[in-house]
């Protein structure tokens, strides 16, 4: 991916302005950039961030992303996009932030709680896009989206030991769902950044791209998702956090009332009409 976005239109997702003279100069850019940028292409929300030079996580970018996240609920969205306008995706949290807003407390009150809680309790499915540097924070941003896409070149990894801190925001639960707890605990306690291709056979991220390919492979999952149907990939979010958090027999207690709004949606009615007229595969959805 490169450093600068292929998403033209973008939107600053707490006050709604508009930004269409792409041709500022860099130093103005900078200096009045928020640290996050929101955009629709079609159903999908697009929020970029672009808090120079790294996209260090703070209490400020924390709430922009709470705020992209329901900016994008707002806008119906039936798919999000998470990605950076920058160079790397994320190179962790700002420390020296981190020190000061630590002094005299053991609580870092960066709301990272509830930025798990608004990516778990987001309706659509949303995708990761990462290049570059993705680590520490930045990386336990991409685990609480349901998938990611990686391109090649990118390195990843919890590297918060290498500063005598755990990840703090979800990553060793995340990473010992997803790969087992040895893993979890190597990744963690080792601090090292691994190539793409690596925690992909691991079951981390989900799929591998040529750098070139992020930004249309991102795009291509993200439009097939929020084209399919909305309130069925709504409730298998639901489901798969019921298993993961209460274990398989309460999730399958869970069902019937998780999947009541399926058989009430327009969707299904559309998709089963489509499969007797056309045949499997054939049905657009309207995510109703």
């Amino acid at each position: 991916m490169t450093n600068k976005t292929p998403f033209p239109n973008t939107r600053n997702s707490l006050t709604g302005r508009t930004s269409t003279n792409m041709a500022e100069s860099t130093s103005a850019a900078i200096a009045t950039a928020p640290p996050l940028s929101t955009t629709m292409d079609g159903a999908v929300a697009i929020l970029s961030m672009q808090s120079r030079p790294y996209n260090l996580l703070d209490g400020l970018l924390s709430m922009e992303i709470i705020g992209g996240l329901d900016w994008a609920r707002r806008h119906d969205a039936r798919a999000v996009v998470l990605r950076s306008s920058l160079r790397h995706f994320s190179a962790g949290a700002d420390l020296d932030a981190m020190v000061e807003a630590a002094q005299g407390t053991d609580v870092l009150d960066w709301h990272l709680l509830e930025v798990i809680r608004a990516f778990d309790e987001h309706p659509a499915p949303i995708v990761a896009s990462v290049h570059g540097v993705c680590v520490g924070g930045g990386f336990e941003l991409a685990l609480a989206c349901d998938l990611i896409v990686a391109s090649q070149s990118s390195k990843i990894g919890s590297v918060e030991v290498t500063v005598g801190l755990h990840p703090l925001m979800g990553a060793v639960q995340r990473l010992a769902q997803r790969a087992g707890a040895a893993r979890a605990k190597e990744m963690a306690m080792l601090g090292r950044r691994y190539d793409a291709a690596t925690l992909e056979r691991w079951n981390i991220i989900n799929r591998v791209v040529p750098d070139e390919e992020i930004d249309t492979a991102t795009m291509v999952l993200a439009q097939e998702l929020a084209h399919g149907p909305s309130v069925a990939n709504a409730a298998t979010k639901r489901l798969v956090a019921a298993a993961i958090n209460e274990g398989v027999a309460a999730a399958d207690e869970a069902m019937a009332e998780i999947q009541r709004p399926i058989f009430q949606s327009k969707d299904f009615q559309t998709g089963v009409s489509s499969y007797r007229e056309n045949g499997i595969g054939m049905a657009s959805f309207e995510g109703q």
